[in-house]
């Protein structure tokens, strides 16, 4: 086999049909470039001088790389970030014999890709990608990235108007001819909205899996949310990117404003598209950009001092619109916006991820409340909002977990019913206001091994849940600001077991709805305010009141108990309660130590005292 130095005398070299020649550089021997060329005599593909090179003899034939699908951009002459990279990229990618493409030097690119190319890996070996003098992007574009891979829309959408509930949890749907569905096809379905511009139920890219029937396809997704009836589902059918891969790189953006601003990665339409090991320093839009995506990973991943964290859509990690089983783990941000935000997506997994620096109070973990479902954060650390990014988005999720977290601020105040807490803690920063905080919304909430150092509110914004809200086994200590830990609209019980709350000092349960502890403790703070009770129904059970005086109001029918050896240390005052005749104030078999008890004596109602036990000669009862 002929041997030649360069890209420049492969230029020169006379060809002839089948030779193949060995080139050892592309611009002299050993720097990388070059491989095995051969002489195809009837190709006009497009000259690029790497992967095809004209001759200098005949405007006829090319020369071709015989790449076997691997190449690098090194056959291009692309040696450092001193020349733009960017035509080697639209030639590699853009080449579908190319399967695999590596970096082996810094990069510079000056234009932004759109490409829609599938099963490609894109592997920087975690050489630095740079973007200074990048074209400007459009107006308000977060997927004007350096490499936005997007699939396309095929023909107009097919509608189906409900004519009975589409329950939820159901992956079959009636549509109107079924024929016109084909298993294996994708389709971008989604509802109109029910509330602002985009609180929609139903908006997922899903794929057909199964005909069942001449009116019903079956799909790859479990709704989560009931469609009434009259309700019209729309299916766009859509030809997806599948299968590409972008990784190892150090990411250096450019310019600080949505026009000159620069990030790397974004996906529309897009199944499988995987993302690993991106580290950016100063992208503007977020990192990884997705919408209509199903299927994916982002692992390892980082985003340093982003040049704006205010602007909407600014200083994000990644952003998912209308995502659906995805998975983020191990990814890590500092001084930035939001770490992963989540908008109308489904059955995804964000673990051992963590945020830091001025991130901590500009919420690294959100969802918009556009009816997300079923979303599950594990091992994190960084502030969380859910569902509470306005009227636009519905202010709407359900059934999302989180354990093992620890943040300066929690809040789910919101409609977020079935809310999973799990040895979450919740630390006050002294450079973060509001810190300190856990809010949350009581419709269908489980709290189970939760501390928060400042601040406890429970509130109710939806009644969507069959469970009741239960918290046991945590620990709140609570700042002196007599705020109600429950508010006056929670309207479905509320049961703690096995929980602790200190520093009481004025705080209110100021809800009527059932109340219930159990095995409980109540601590006084500083100034011993008397604790404020409003439910209707309150049971004590076995729990331990430390010098907090409780009072006991309202005119309306009750049912208290306070039984089973439940020790009370300070006053319990009953004088603001009327109880009518339906009503009744049970106190049986407690303990008593320094306790005065003090009974309005023109109750009418049932009042039982029996069988509790004086420990100290300070205790009385006054009726």
């Amino acid at each position: 086999m002929k041997a030649i130095n360069s890209i420049s005398a492969l230029m020169q070299q006379k060809p002839r049909k089948g030779l193949t020649v060995f080139v050892e550089g592309y611009y002299q021997t050993g720097d990388g470039g070059g491989g095995h060329y051969y002489w195809d005599n009837t190709s006009t593909l497009t000259v690029n001088n790497g992967t095809v090179v004209a001759s200098g003899h005949t405007s006829l034939g090319r020369w071709l790389l015989n790449h076997k699908g691997v190449a690098d951009f090194l056959i291009f002459g692309i040696m450092d970030s001193t020349r733009p990279a960017d035509d080697a990229l639209d030639a590699l990618v853009n080449d579908t014999a190319i399967t695999q493409i590596y970096a082996s030097s810094a990069l510079l690119f000056q234009r932004r890709h759109r490409f829609s190319r599938s099963g490609i890996t894109l592997d920087f070996q975690n050489f630095t990608v740079s973007t200074q003098g990048i074209a400007d992007a459009p107006v308000n574009d977060p997927f004007a990235a350096v490499m936005f891979f997007q699939g396309k829309t095929a023909g107009a959408p097919v509608t189906f108007t409900l004519t009975d509930t589409l329950v939820e949890q159901t992956d079959i749907f009636p549509v109107s001819d079924s024929s016109v569905f084909h298993v294996g096809d994708w389709y971008a379905v989604q509802v109109a909205p029910v509330s602002g511009s985009a609180a929609r139920e139903l908006q997922k890219l899903v794929q057909v899996i199964a005909i069942p029937d001449g009116t019903h396809i079956q799909t790859g997704y479990y709704n989560g949310w009931a469609l009434l009836a009259g309700r019209v589902i729309s299916w766009q059918k859509v030809e997806p990117v599948e299968f590409v891969n972008i990784k190892n790189m150090q990411f250096t953006g450019a310019g600080s404003d949505p026009i000159t601003g620069s990030h790397p990665v974004a996906f529309e339409y897009a199944v499988y598209a995987n993302v690993a090991g991106i580290h950016s320093t100063g992208s503007f839009w977020p990192v990884v950009m997705r919408r209509w995506n199903t299927h994916y990973l982002t692992q390892q991943c980082s985003l340093t001092n982003p040049p704006d964290v205010a602007y909407g859509g600014a200083g994000y990690l990644t952003q998912q619109i209308y995502c659906l089983y995805g998975h983020v783990s191990d990814c890590h941000v500092s001084n930035a916006r939001h770490l992963n935000d989540f908008t109308a997506s489904a059955y995804c997994l964000v673990e051992n991820c963590h945020a830091d620096g001025q991130s901590a109070e500009k919420g690294p973990f959100v969802t918009h409340g556009q009816f997300e479902h079923d979303l599950t954060y594990t091992g994190n650390s960084g502030l969380m909002t859910f569902a509470n990014s306005g009227a636009t988005w519905g202010g709407s999720a359900k059934r999302i977990n989180v354990r093992k977290h620890v943040c300066p601020w929690f809040v789910a105040r919101s409609g977020v019913s079935d809310l999973m807490l799990e040895d979450m803690v919740v630390i006050s920063n002294a450079n973060i206001p509001q810190s300190g905080m856990l809010w949350v919304n009581a419709d269908g909430l489980q709290m189970t091994g939760c501390t928060a150092d400042k601040k406890l509110v429970i509130s109710q914004a939806s009644q969507r849940s069959a469970r009741k809200n239960i918290i046991r086994q945590c620990q709140f200590t609570l700042i002196d600001d007599a705020a109600p830990l429950i508010q006056s609209n929670v309207t479905s019980s509320v049961t703690f077991r096995d929980t602790i709350f200190n520093a009481l000092n004025g705080h209110a349960f100021a809800s009527k709805a059932p109340l219930r502890f159990v095995n409980c403790e109540f601590e006084g703070g500083s100034s011993a305010a008397s604790v404020a009770v409003a439910s209707s129904t309150l049971d004590l059970q076995g729990s331990r009141i430390n010098k907090v005086p409780f009072i006991l109001s309202g005119n309306e029918p009750k049912q208290i108990d306070i039984h089973f050896s439940t020790l009370i240390q300070s006053s319990v005052d009953f004088s603001a309660l009327t109880l009518q005749t339906a009503g009744s104030l049970m106190f049986v078999n407690n303990r008593l130590s320094d306790t005065a008890i003090i009974a309005q004596p023109e109750t009418s109602g049932n009042v039982i005292w029996q069988q509790n036990m004086t420990l100290t000669a300070a205790a009385s009862v006054e009726d």
